[in-house]
């Protein structure tokens, strides 16, 4: 008896780190399907253009791979008291946005860190696969500031259409949409988490993430 077939919709080629960005549900049908060395495949949401999240990342054999510590943000805010929240942001950040919270504040500057991070390993934005949050609620807050933490990210990650190829307007905290800080068609795996506590006072987000090399 013939094997099925194998079936995938096809989003796009041009993924991160040159991975193919490809429907959840493609290779469902496909028992005992693994992705061939140096593959890296990242499943998406079926019939969405601009999921915010993959699904899953599926990384074959001799994937070469950077794991980046937990970061979180610098203190470029001196104007404000040490130890809170708002010390550890950077106000050049935001300056043109209104409604901006301390967590997504903090969180901005978190992932351009995460960028500089990738580049001194000669990596960028574009070739992360998977990513984990933990964020501590700020004061006086019942939760973890969940939406606040969305906005930062997609001014960094999967703000292009895959469709259309082109960037997709986000919100800075109240403001009307505009471009993207980073134009990024990348769609990391991704867990958010609220924790008890980080590991330095006034940190309300920490982030790591994994990238992949790209094969020559």
């Amino acid at each position: 008896m013939s094997a099925p077939k194998r079936r995938a919709v096809l989003l796009t080629a041009a993924g991160a780190g040159g991975a193919l960005l490809t429907s959840a549900t493609a290779f469902a049908a496909a028992r005992g399907w693994r992705p061939r060395p140096g593959q890296v495949k990242v499943m998406l949401p079926t019939g969405q253009s601009n999921p915010a999240i993959a699904t899953g990342v599926a990384t074959g054999e001799s994937v070469a791979l950077y794991t980046s510590s937990g970061l979180g943000p610098d203190a470029l805010n001196p104007d404000a008291p040490a130890r809170t929240p708002e010390y550890w942001t950077d106000p050049s950040m935001t300056e043109d946005a209104e409604g901006v919270t301390v967590t997504e504040a903090q969180a901005l500057l978190v992932l351009r860190k995460i960028s500089d991070n990738l580049a001194a390993a000669g990596l960028s934005a574009a070739d992360v696969i998977t990513m984990k949050c933990y964020l501590m609620k700020p004061p006086g807050a019942d939760l973890a500031d969940y939406p606040g933490w969305n906005r930062a990210y997609r001014q960094f990650y999967a703000n292009v259409d895959l469709a259309s190829g082109d960037p997709v307007p986000v919100p800075m905290g109240t403001s009307a949409p505009k471009p993207p800080i980073l134009a990024n068609r990348a769609r990391p795996a991704r867990a958010t988490m609220e924790v008890a506590s980080l590991a330095v006072p006034g940190w309300l987000v920490e982030v790591e993430v994994t990238a992949t090399y790209r094969r020559k």
